[in-house]
């Protein structure tokens, strides 16, 4: 049976989540953005209503996130005095207080992503690391974690790019991810992944290390302005490969984009290559590709921008993009993240899409650090 101090917190919690998130004022909020949207030529500049729509359900979802949790604690609140009168068990208080406690969580969870990109989709691109084909199946099993992940999250997934490996696994992907947040969520995932474990691809049956490098970017649409210069594009086309049926092979619908990029604020160059084979229509293809060529450039602005702002807080941990963040050691049955410290034995579990606890311990650990 949970204790009154446990009751007691719980509504407190609620109480507070009200007051932090300024639930009163976003609902005046909301009433005076729809408004907008019912003026005359309000969808004249489609990109200009398309946000506007986006911001009113931005600003909803969180209402809506707290009216939930309202309404389980006045459950619970039902629940405990019913307790008192033998109406119901001590197991439908614990059920109700369950519910409550998980909802609240999950938007204080939330609540740690408010820098301006969170909201966004993204895209996640897996490269495999040296080693041939242990390391093409590591990338493999990663692309599978995360399909999983954004199935029991309810996200749409789509596969824009794939190279299969030689004999087994991938060499890269390249991924999709659609829904509120699933930048916010997934950005703690940047980095190179190691895999420990007894190869199966190995005679001796040695242990063996592997590395995969994940990339997470916001995806850009069309409501967020990204120079691109067209001087310094070229384009490449090609027959994609893999299942698809005659098409696939006669006709040139994969498309390569390169992309002359110069840092502006260290003058390094380097040249941005994007692969898309999503679909056999090569004008669509060109499409996602500049798309996900406005979103590398949006989030190497976002990045320089959180690198001055570690510099400002030097006495704050430092976010190391694209540093080896996790080891998956299978035989030892341990997942641990080196960042935080987080670590698991339910190895299964997390190569089945387990990975919120990494995520939440992640932005425990730094959502100060990229306000």
């Amino acid at each position: 049976m949970i204790t009154p101090d446990q009751f007691k917190e719980a509504l407190s919690r609620v109480q507070d989540l009200k007051q932090h998130l300024n639930i009163d004022a976003k609902q005046i909020q909301v009433e005076e953005e729809q408004l907008r949207t019912q003026a005359p030529g309000f969808w004249d500049d489609p990109k200009k209503a398309e946000a506007q729509m986006k911001k009113v359900k931005g600003l909803q979802s969180w209402i809506d996130g707290y009216k939930e949790i309202k309404a389980l604690a006045d459950e619970l609140e039902l629940s405990m005095e019913f307790f008192k009168e033998q109406l119901v068990t001590e197991e439908e208080v614990e059920q109700a207080y369950n519910k409550t406690i998980n909802a609240i969580d999950a938007l204080e969870f939330k609540n740690m992503l408010r820098s301006e990109a969170d909201s966004m989709d993204c895209v996640l691109k897996i490269n495999s690391g040296a080693g041939g084909t242990e390391s093409q199946d590591w990338a493999s099993m990663l692309q599978r974690m995360y399909m999983r992940w954004a199935e029991n999250n309810n996200y749409k997934l789509v596969i824009s790019d794939l190279q299969e490996g030689d004999e087994a696994g991938i060499k890269s992907v390249t991924m999709e991810i659609h829904g509120m947040y699933s930048y916010g969520y997934l950005k703690s995932e940047n980095g190179v992944h190691r895999l420990v474990r007894v190869s199966p691809y190995n005679a001796q049956g040695k242990r063996m290390t592997s590395f995969a490098s994940v990339f997470v970017t916001p995806l850009v649409d069309d409501t967020i302005e990204v120079n691109i210069n067209p001087a310094l594009m070229s384009w490449d086309t090609f027959r994609s490969g893999g299942a698809g049926g005659q098409n696939v092979n006669k006709v040139e619908s994969g498309v390569r984009l390169r992309y002359q990029y110069k840092d502006p604020y260290t003058g390094e160059e380097e040249e941005i290559l994007i692969e898309n084979t999503e679909t056999r229509d090569q004008p669509k293809n060109r499409e996602r590709a500049l798309q996900h060529l406005r979103s590398i450039l949006y989030d190497k602005e976002l990045k320089h921008r959180m690198e001055e702002q570690a510099k400002i807080e030097a006495g704050k941990k430092k976010i190391e993009w694209g540093s080896q963040i996790r080891s998956y050691v299978f035989d030892d049955r341990r997942v641990k993240d080196h960042r935080t410290g987080y670590q698991t034995s339910d190895v299964n579990g997390v190569m089945d899409g387990g990975i919120d606890e990494f995520i939440k311990a992640y932005l425990t650990a730094f959502s100060e650090s990229q306000e």
